[in-house]
């Protein structure tokens, strides 16, 4: 049965996304994870590992940063701490974080998601070997590119199917630097003012959300994937996790789209005919609350990546 993931805010924000019909969630701390919907620490964690095991859910901790010898230490602790309160999967990109899962005694499995750099079966499965159970696929790949990795992959694949995506990253506070170098204070955060923070392209008048954190500057995608006509292949394929993605959204937008994505792929299971003529309403309830600067896409899984 193909997983439906989801971005939780809080641990209140789980609750809901429970009922609505999420099936796994992503959380974490921004000092391990990449690009988190909301901030978990260690309290927080152990509280919605409680209450998303007590439903019969799965919790994947986000360690998936990029690491500098110096948090070496801290990453260490902390996957002893996720050992402690047994999260189901721990998504990593950095090797060390495999090294330190492999001295455990009772190893959890892993989920890798490099970003742009899972790109073909060899890679999936060479991890696959290492340890982890899972690969979030790269956004920049067509729907033939991820139809032949799941055909040849060893392991599970995961693929975004809604939500914005990171065009570009930098370990620097580059926004705020610039505007300590202008001697203008600045601080940028992600809350809700943050949404409003973007950078204008008059040429092809797109918009680009922007927000700094612990992990640096973050440029993200103009546009959102939103691929709930096309789920389909992916669902007959068998692709084991559809995710949705919520950085930079509110707890009603991604209710919505969890709410609607659910529906999806129940209709699916039940009847694929079904699915076919009415999956061009159940994306009506999202686009009557999407923001009027973020149009949808269907990424490109339907056409090359341009760079």
């Amino acid at each position: 049965m193909t997983e439906l993931l989801v971005t939780p805010k809080s641990v209140k924000h789980i609750e809901v996304l429970i009922e609505k019909g999420a099936d796994a969630f992503v959380i974490g701390e921004q000092k391990f994870g990449l690009r988190l919907a909301g901030e978990f620490k260690k309290e927080a964690m152990k509280e919605a590992v409680e209450l998303i095991h007590s439903h019969g859910k799965k919790v994947y901790a986000a360690v998936n940063g990029i690491f500098h010898n110096y948090h070496l230490n801290a990453v260490e602790a902390y996957i002893n701490f996720l050992h402690e309160i047994r999260v189901d999967r721990i998504i990593f990109g950095d090797p060390a974080v495999v090294m330190y899962v492999k001295e455990q005694e009772n190893p959890i499995p892993l989920n890798w998601d490099a970003e742009a750099l899972v790109t073909n079966y060899f890679q999936c499965n060479y991890w696959g070997r290492k340890g982890a159970k899972r690969a979030q696929l790269a956004r920049e790949l067509s729907l033939d590119e991820i139809l032949n990795i799941k055909k040849h992959a060893d392991v599970e694949i995961e693929v975004q199917v809604h939500g914005m995506t990171c065009m570009f990253q930098s370990k620097r506070m580059l926004l705020g630097n610039y505007f300590t170098f202008q001697e203008r204070q600045m601080k940028i955060q992600r809350n809700k003012e943050a949404n409003e923070l973007l950078l204008y392209d008059a040429e092809r008048d797109n918009k680009y959300p922007v927000f700094e954190d612990y992990n640096g500057t973050h440029i993200m995608s103009p546009n959102d994937i939103c691929l709930i006509e096309e789920l389909e292949p992916l669902l007959a394929n068998g692709i084991d996790a559809l995710k949705i993605d919520g950085v930079l959204q509110t707890e009603t937008y991604i209710n919505v789209c969890t709410e609607q994505y659910r529906e999806a792929i129940d209709l699916y299971n039940e009847d694929p005919e079904a699915y076919e003529d009415e999956k061009f309403m159940l994306v009506d309830p999202i686009e009557a609350i999407q923001p009027e600067h973020r149009p949808f896409d269907e990424g490109f899984l339907y056409k090359q990546t341009v760079y």
